[in-house]
């Protein structure tokens, strides 16, 4: 038999971070009555295999299902290989392109390597969604569907958008909240978390487990975490984020880079420091705002490198900030030529994963060429089309936070 906190205790951790509950009232029953019969809740999360690599914005989510974890609950990690290949429309307006079954394999992949610098995987349930859909008919599809009406399905904001533009939707991309939905069904679930983005799915999920004379699971939604800019949500494809497999030193720099107005959620919704403290933290009487940073940013780095590692990172940052200086450890790449194309140097040093997210950091200003005996700034590399001198000792720079050295 499982032993669990208290309820309160389980309550209070859960809720942080203006947590979006339906509903809360029924959260507390389900835990009391787990901690009773000493019997874990089961708590599902899907995983998106479209995207392998996530970044912090992704761990708040994550963090929530560790917490689960840790107060004794069990994790379910719904793989979705079958809704890969719908594709979740949330928020686009256009139909996505489906995966194949082996791009969702090697994305799957590289998510799980990622996911369990949060989650502990090796204690948790993974489940593929192919394991109960591959095995319905078409009538079984049928059924399920006649259980969902199209004016419901209209209810979310994206589709019912689409349809009022005449947009075009494509039928399968309607199945997939129902598919989402079935999977509670399928395992059972107590709790489903997910992004404030997913909440009408999630929502779907609880009234087609009412529909099926199951108790419905409880839906937990967390805010979207804003990226580096303070504006727009974390997103790879708008240069804002701090990727999970950052360096210790990009990513601290980084975090130092937020602005004032942010460090309220990203300590809320980022690491477990007591709010009280947090509230002492964020009180400049009390607290120097840098310093306050400087913990933000020693918090997140060492959940992914270390205590040791966010030491050093800080007090590497602190000497760049006093001397102004480079870093002292820049790693050095011996180029594949004398002259390489920009876009082709971004990838070959592994300052970006694509042309296209190479192009995206040069239209965004974000890289530069440092020479050392003209000046620690460097220049502004701002045409796509640039062919770059790749002599010895000169630096490439992405952003504030990474270099490298032609040897």
């Amino acid at each position: 038999m499982t032993k669990f906190p208290p309820v309160e205790e389980q309550l209070e951790a859960i809720l942080r971070g203006a947590v979006e509950c339906y509903s809360a009232e029924d959260l507390k029953k389900r835990l009391t009555a787990s901690r009773e019969s000493g019997k874990p809740l089961r708590v599902k999360l899907g995983l998106d295999p479209t995207a392998p690599n996530i970044h912090i914005g992704h761990t708040v989510v994550l963090g929530k299902m560790r917490l689960f974890q840790d107060f004794g609950h069990t994790a379910v990690l719904i793989v979705g290989d079958y809704t890969a290949m719908v594709g979740d429309p949330s928020g686009k307006s256009k139909t996505r392109k489906s995966m194949t079954e082996d791009e969702v394999n090697a994305a799957a992949k590289t998510y799980f390597d990622q996911v369990g610098t949060v989650i502990d995987v090796k204690k948790a349930e993974i489940r593929r969604n192919g394991e109960w859909f591959s095995k319905m008919s078409f009538g079984d599809v049928m059924r399920l569907a006649g259980r969902i009406t199209v004016a419901r399905i209209l209810e979310r904001d994206d589709f019912a958008k689409r349809y009022a533009n005449q947009t075009p939707i494509s039928l399968h991309e309607l199945m997939y909240p129902m598919m989402q939905a079935y999977d509670s069904i399928a395992i059972e679930a107590d709790v489903e978390l997910g992004g404030t983005d997913q909440t009408f799915n999630l929502l779907m999920g609880r009234r087609l487990m009412e529909d099926s004379n199951l108790k419905p699971q409880i839906c937990l939604t967390t805010p979207l975490l804003p990226g580096l800019d303070g504006v727009e949500k974390m997103s790879k494809s708008l240069g804002n984020t701090i990727d999970v497999f950052d360096p210790p030193d990009e990513m601290f720099g980084k975090t130092m880079s937020i602005a004032d107005s942010q460090m309220r959620n990203w300590f809320t919704l980022l690491t477990r420091i007591p709010m009280a403290e947090v509230e002492i933290l964020l009180d400049p009487k009390q607290t120097n705002p840098r310093m306050s940073k400087d913990r933000l940013a020693q918090e997140i780095v060492a959940r992914y490198h270390g205590p040791d590692a966010a030491k050093k990172a800080s007090e590497e940052f602190a000497r760049r900030f006093r001397d102004k200086g480079l870093p002292t450890d820049i790693p050095t790449h011996k180029p594949s030529g004398a002259i390489v194309p920009i876009v082709d140097l971004l990838l070959e040093v592994g300052f970006s994963a694509s042309k296209g997210e190479a192009r995206r950091s040069i239209e965004q200003k974000g890289v530069r060429l440092i020479d050392e005996k003209a000046s620690a700034d460097g220049e502004v590399i701002a045409d796509v089309n640039a062919k770059i001198e790749t002599r010895k000792g000169l630096i490439l720079r992405l952003g504030k936070h990474r270099y490298v050295r032609f040897s």
